[in-house]
């Protein structure tokens, strides 16, 4: 109780996961220059996906660098950075119920040898440099990734 006989409400917030039915994706260089971009959206649709946002873009070195920070110590991060801002990108937020994990299952392993029979990387990668598709991994980085491409006004 306060001092003047008024009670006090504490409310204490736990910080909850962010669970959205939203993911982001690109179509990387490699994709777009083979002319897969298409396909690659049709298999996407087809798997029950409602394009939220949409956009063609390219990359500078810069934006790529800003993007792909996380793997900055990594070895590949400079070959990586040169390859996403070598050409044409599509940048997607993508709906549908379990998104991120649906989406990760859609496209497939990383490496596309090791990817399923009918994943978007089976279908139309390269290889593990030139995956086709980028996919966020979780809840948190589709929205932190979706963000860093799109405002809200850009979104259905």
């Amino acid at each position: 109780m306060g001092s003047d006989g008024s009670s006090f409400n504490f409310v204490v917030l736990k910080k909850e996961k962010i669970m959205t039915n939203r993911t982001f994706t690109m179509i990387k260089p490699d994709a777009f220059a083979s002319g897969h971009t298409g396909s690659i959206l049709k298999h996407i649709e087809a798997s029950g996906y409602k394009i939220i946002a949409m956009k063609l873009t390219k990359l500078s070195a810069e934006k790529a660098g800003e993007f792909y920070a996380v793997h900055k110590e990594r070895p590949f991060y400079g070959e990586l950075v040169e390859f996403m801002s070598s050409g044409p990108i599509v940048a997607a937020i993508l709906e549908k119920e379990n998104a991120v994990e649906d989406f990760r299952k859609l496209i497939g392993a990383t490496n596309p040898a090791n990817a399923e029979e009918g994943t978007i990387r089976k279908l139309y990668a390269k290889s593990v440099g030139e995956n086709a598709v980028h996919g966020s991994d979780s809840d948190e980085n589709a929205q932190i990734e979706g963000n860093f491409y799109f405002s809200s006004f850009e979104r259905i």
